[in-house]
């Protein structure tokens, strides 16, 4: 699927502004500056965005604990979202959500999911809302290599493929289930086979090239705009922090950070790819950087600035009402 410069260059953008959003987050937590349990996206950046170029602005996405990314990628505020890991009331959900629980409904997203394999289940929701309402969106849910191991992710593919909805499973394997390696946890070599088990098709991807996921995405969305039910995606790339931001770690291999980091970064594979290519030059890369980084920090100051919730907000946003919603 050829990209042109104008999409090279979004892409790029969302990349690298989960990236730099991570990384500044990972910071301010370790400085104090933001309270609660934060799990980072670095590393898997091309996941997201390579699935979410392809959604449509009536397309929905649920997330994970891991979920910035994926907010970012489908279209998130991102001084919204840097407000909402400050507990501010300017964030996308007033500072009730945080950074496990984040969502914006009005681009699409459904929410993160603290819950292990949580996300499945709701998306199939959606893309039954979907099929009823007679549209040609999809419902795509992200979620780890434990996720596969839950009922409730096995209960939601065999569902998807009884109705025939237009759900799409994207499985991203970090290979850790929080701390426990994939080779011990899963007792079965061939994920993909298992999967496809439930009857519908699934696209491996390598997780470190925007290009091969853009490309495997493309193919199971295609399918499950077409009404053919749905499809699933598996993404492998290893993430550049620990499971939760202080995790010491002490299940990774000697030199696997430094390794993955320096051989595995879907961002120097991207700035490799374009440039080798003349696509793309060195120039206009290192300008979107510069773009990004002042983003991010203006999103810091703003978040730092931000009004935080006072007590007449506590029992606000508790219930629906579905009388104002008029349902």
């Amino acid at each position: 699927m050829s990209l042109d410069k104008t999409a090279l260059a979004r892409a790029y953008r969302q990349m690298k502004t989960i990236r730099e959003f991570e990384e500044r987050a990972h910071a301010e937590i370790m400085n104090g500056q933001i309270a609660g349990f934060t799990h980072l996206y670095t590393g898997q950046e091309a996941n997201a965005v390579g699935v979410c170029e392809h959604l449509s602005g009536a397309d929905t996405i649920i997330s994970t604990h891991r979920g910035h990314g994926h907010c970012i990628a489908r279209g998130a505020d991102v001084k919204g979202m840097m407000a909402e890991l400050w507990g501010s009331s300017a964030g996308l959900c007033k500072g009730k959500g945080g950074s496990m629980h984040v969502a914006d409904v009005d681009n699409g997203i459904l929410g993160a999911n603290g819950i292990v394999a949580g996300g499945p289940p709701i998306s199939v929701g959606s893309a039954l809302a979907a099929k009823q309402k007679g549209t040609n969106n999809v419902a795509v849910s992200f979620s780890g290599d434990g996720s596969v191991n839950q009922g409730t992710c096995f209960e939601a593919m065999n569902l998807a493929v009884v109705l025939q909805v237009p759900a799409i499973f994207v499985i991203e394997n970090n290979y850790y289930s929080e701390h426990t390696s994939i080779n011990y946890a899963v007792g079965c070599d061939d994920l993909k086979a298992r999967t496809e088990g439930f009857g519908f098709p699934v696209f491996v991807a390598n997780g470190v090239d925007f290009f091969d996921v853009h490309e495997a995405a493309g193919k199971a969305i295609e399918h499950a705009r077409a009404g053919n039910g749905p499809a699933g995606v598996f993404c492998e790339q290893g993430r550049f922090h620990g499971h939760f931001v202080g995790d010491p770690q002490g299940y990774r291999g000697e030199g696997e950070l430094d390794r993955l980091r320096q051989d595995y970064d879907c961002l120097k594979h991207f700035r490799e790819r374009v440039t080798g290519t003349g696509e793309m030059s060195h120039e206009e890369l290192d300008a979107i950087d510069a773009e990004v980084m002042a983003l991010i920090d203006e999103a810091v100051s703003a978040a730092r600035a931000a009004p935080r919730p006072t007590a007449a907000d506590l029992e606000t946003d508790v219930y629906i009402n579905y009388a104002a919603q008029g349902v």
